[in-house]
C-alpha cells in the first residue's frame, strides 16, 4: 500500500463519521456473504421427494465448520423408512441424509484442527452447503470424494465387527448384502474371517463377488441353512450378522450359527412387524442343546463420537471406557478405501445430480435389484 493510500485509510478511520460508514458497509458485506441460497433434498410429506432452494445463514458458531458439499450418499434403509413415515423421530417436512464429503469454506473461532480448504467427511444432509457441528474427519489427500463418502456407510457396518468376538479364521455369515451388509462382509474379511454372504437379490450377490466376497448364497434359490452348513462342514458360523432390518431374517440368523455363536443385529427395524412364535428363538438363545446363542445389538452410536478423550461430549461421560469411537472408525474406513482394501467402486450403481432425487429414491424403493449405492454429486453447484 503506497503512502498516500495509507494516509487516506488512517484519516477516514480516525474520523468518527467516516468510520461509522465503513463499519456499516463492512457489516452489510458480512451479512450478505453469510446468507446463501442452499439447495437441499426434502421430504415434504410421506412418499414425496423434492429439491428445494432456501436462504440459509451459514455463519459458523464457534465450534462449527461450514462446507461446500462435494458428494452425499443415500442410506437406503434409514432414508426410505423416513420417506414412508416409519421413523417417528423424522417428522415432515424432513431433510434426509447423514453422510457427506465437502470442502471447508469457513470455520468457527474454536475450531483448531480443521482449516479452510480441507476436505472432510461429516454427517450433514443432502444439501449444496451445510454446517458440521460435531463430526468432521479429514479425507486422505487425493481420495476421490465419490469413493470417500462410502466411509459414512462403512461406519455403520464396522459396528458389527467391533461388538463381535470374531477372531482370525472365524466363520461369519452376513444376511443382506446392500451397502451396509456388503461393507460389513468386507470388513470381517479384512479382519481375517471366513465370510459367507446371503441375499435374495442376484445383483447384490454379483456385486459382493466383485468386492471379493467369494462365498455367496442366493436365499431364493437354495435353503440358506443347508447351504451355510455345507460351507462350514455342518458346524455353522461363529458370527451371524443380520444387516437387513427384517424380523424374518433375525429368526433365520440363529439357525446359521455355530454352537455358542453370536448373532449381531446390525440393521434397524423401524417398526416393521412379524407375527411369529418366538419359543424356538428363545430356546436357541437359552438352551445349550439348541446352540446357546448370544444376541448383540450393533447400533453405531453405542460408541462415543470423539477419538480424543479431551474432546468428549457432555453426554459421553463413560466414553473413556471405550476403545473405539466414531472418529477412529471413520479414519480407519477412509484409509482402507484409500488403500483399495475396502472396495467401493462396485457398490456405486448411481452417481446422480441433485435434480434426480425423486427418481433415485423411488428407484431404491421399487427396484432394489437395480439400485445399491446412490451418491449425489454436488460439485457443479455454485460456490
Amino acid at each position: 500500500m503506497n503512502l498516500a493510500l495509507k494516509k487516506f485509510v488512517i484519516n477516514h478511520w480516525l474520523n468518527p463519521v467516516a468510520r461509522s460508514v465503513w463499519e456499516h458497509t463492512l457489516k452489510h458485506l458480512v451479512e450478505v456473504k453469510r446468507k446463501m441460497l442452499v439447495r437441499q433434498v426434502v421430504f415434504p410429506r410421506a412418499n414425496e421427494v423434492q429439491l428445494e432452494e432456501v436462504e440459509v445463514d451459514l455463519t459458523p458458531a464457534e465450534n462449527e465448520i461450514v462446507i461446500r458439499t462435494l458428494t452425499t450418499i443415500v442410506s437406503a434403509g434409514t432414508e426410505l423408512a423416513c420417506l414412508a413415515g416409519l421413523a417417528d423421530w423424522a417428522p415432515f417436512p424432513f431433510r434426509p441424509g447423514y453422510g457427506a464429503v465437502g470442502e471447508v469454506i469457513a470455520v468457527g473461532s474454536n475450531v483448531k484442527e480443521i482449516k479452510v480448504g480441507d476436505i472432510i467427511l461429516t454427517n450433514s444432509n443432502h444439501a449444496s452447503h451445510a454446517k458440521a457441528r460435531v463430526i468432521a474427519v479429514k479425507v486422505p489427500e487425493g481420495l476421490d470424494p465419490v469413493k470417500a463418502v462410502f466411509a459414512r456407510m462403512a461406519n455403520v457396518s464396522i459396528t458389527a465387527l467391533r461388538v463381535s468376538d470374531a477372531e482370525l479364521g472365524d466363520r461369519v455369515a452376513v444376511i443382506g448384502l446392500g451397502l451396509v451388509g456388503n461393507l460389513a462382509a468386507q470388513l470381517f474379511q479384512i479382519a481375517g474371517c471366513d465370510v459367507i454372504g446371503l441375499d435374495k437379490v442376484s445383483k447384490r450377490l454379483e456385486v459382493a463377488k466383485l468386492c471379493g466376497i467369494e462365498k455367496i448364497v442366493n436365499t431364493e434359490e437354495v435353503d440358506p441353512v443347508q447351504a451355510v452348513m455345507d460351507l462350514t462342514e455342518g458346524k455353522g458360523c461363529e458370527v451371524v450378522v443380520d444387516a437387513t432390518g427384517n424380523p424374518a431374517a433375525t429368526l433365520l440368523a440363529p439357525k446359521l450359527a455355530a454352537k455358542y455363536g453370536e448373532v449381531i443385529l446390525l440393521g434397524s427395524y423401524f417398526g416393521r412387524k412379524l407375527e411369529a412364535n418366538v419359543t424356538e428363538l428363545l430356546e436357541q438363545i437359552h438352551l445349550s442343546g439348541h446352540g446357546c446363542i448370544t444376541f448383540k445389538g450393533a447400533h453405531e452410536w453405542r460408541y462415543p463420537v470423539k477419538e480424543s478423550r479431551e474432546d468428549l461430549l457432555p453426554i459421553e461421560r463413560n466414553a473413556h471406557l471405550y476403545k473405539h469411537s466414531y472418529e477412529r472408525n471413520a479414519k480407519i474406513n477412509l484409509q482402507l478405501i484409500a488403500e483399495g482394501k475396502l472396495k467401493v467402486e462396485p457398490l456405486l450403481t448411481h452417481l446422480v445430480k441433485p435434480e434426480q432425487c425423486a427418481e433415485v429414491y423411488f428407484g431404491l424403493r421399487d427396484k432394489p435389484a437395480e439400485y445399491i449405492g446412490v451418491v449425489f454429486d454436488w460439485r457443479s453447484e455454485a460456490t
